[in-house]
């Protein structure tokens, strides 16, 4: 085993990637210069033909990588800032997301955008954003939010194999996170919900960065008799929702945990999902977690309190228990 943090973890498994097939490439701003921790002499390693420092215009080297996944190559996008990727968005979701469907399945996209959630470092509102939702809602993508080094590492390597286009959140409040990795290359399943941790009173869902603060809410609980059942989605398109079903049909209760704004979120959609294929199953309304809609503010004590944390998703626990209160507002 190896101990490596979140960041490692994606730098190796693009290395492992690049190293197993000629066709995979690394495009996008400063990659060459290894900015972000996550290509450690690429340059040197692969050479200038297979990892490019692009342009910054995130439309024109978006384009560019779904191009290249069209002719025969495997790209990597490094996107940077996830609010980075609304420069993109005509590419994204009129391109990327439809042109298989539009050439009749004669066209594979194998390309997989890279994109980092830089919430909760007073970045202000351009920096800020959670935008994994509105990308749900475009068929065509396959939506990953890895929680654990080892998850980051695992589902990274599946989506550079698949032949569908993969947009990869990665959570920067969990860059620095350590965790043992097994020595040989490995792959975490894509649609492939992780179950956390065993429990018979309630199933919490935690996703992205939120998993940390759900664990050590989980351990509180446990403190108290209640027992949590927590599942790590993992990938939010395809959604492994029968992991969640099974849960919450033993559970009776459920909690989603996300870090994204509130409505329309992933945690809306789990909820209804929930309420519509369980609803005989649940025994206390379904309470998300989330953060509220409103722009980051740049201001740290202003931002710190807008993100679900371990206490948010404790009263919550205890609020879809009946142990206080009342759902409502939680």
């Amino acid at each position: 085993m190896a101990t490596m943090t979140y960041l490692a973890a994606i730098g190796r498994a693009q290395h492992e990637a690049m190293t197993e097939n000629r066709t995979v490439v690394l495009l996008g701003e400063d990659v060459r210069s290894n900015l972000y921790g996550t290509a450690p002499g690429f340059v040197d390693t692969f050479g200038p033909d297979r990892v490019w420092d692009t342009p910054i215009s995130e439309e024109g080297f978006s384009g560019l990588a779904a191009g290249a996944a069209m002719t025969g190559l495997r790209p990597i996008v490094d996107l940077t800032y996830a609010s980075f990727m609304y420069l993109a968005m005509d590419q994204l979701v009129n391109q990327v997301a439809k042109n298989r469907y539009m050439f009749g399945g004669q066209a594979s996209l194998p390309v997989v955008y890279r994109a980092s959630m830089f919430y909760g470092a007073s970045m202000a509102a351009h920096h800020s954003d959670r935008p994994y939702p509105m990308f749900m809602n475009v068929p065509g993508l396959t939506i990953v939010t890895p929680a654990t080094p080892y998850d980051a590492c695992g589902l990274l390597r599946a989506a550079v194999r698949s032949d569908d286009p993969v947009l990869f959140f990665e959570d920067a409040t969990l860059w620095f996170r350590k965790e043992d990795l097994p020595e040989e290359p490995y792959e975490v399943p894509l649609g492939v919900a992780n179950h956390v941790r065993r429990g018979d009173d309630v199933t919490v869902v935690a996703i992205a960065g939120s998993l940390p603060h759900a664990v050590t809410a989980a351990e509180t609980l446990a403190d108290d008799g209640i027992s949590v059942d927590l599942i790590d989605p993992r990938t939010l398109v395809p959604l492994d929702m029968e992991a969640i079903l099974s849960s919450v049909r033993r559970t009776g209760r459920l909690v989603v945990v996300d870090p994204a704004h509130r409505t329309c979120g992933a945690a809306a959609e789990i909820s209804a999902l929930a309420a519509e294929l369980a609803f005989d199953a649940l025994r206390a309304p379904v309470v998300r977690v989330t953060t509220p809609d409103v722009q980051i503010p740049f201001s740290p004590a202003l931002e710190k309190g807008l993100y679900p944390d371990a206490g948010r998703a404790v009263t919550a626990v205890r609020r879809v228990l009946g142990v206080i209160g009342t759902t409502a507002g939680a």
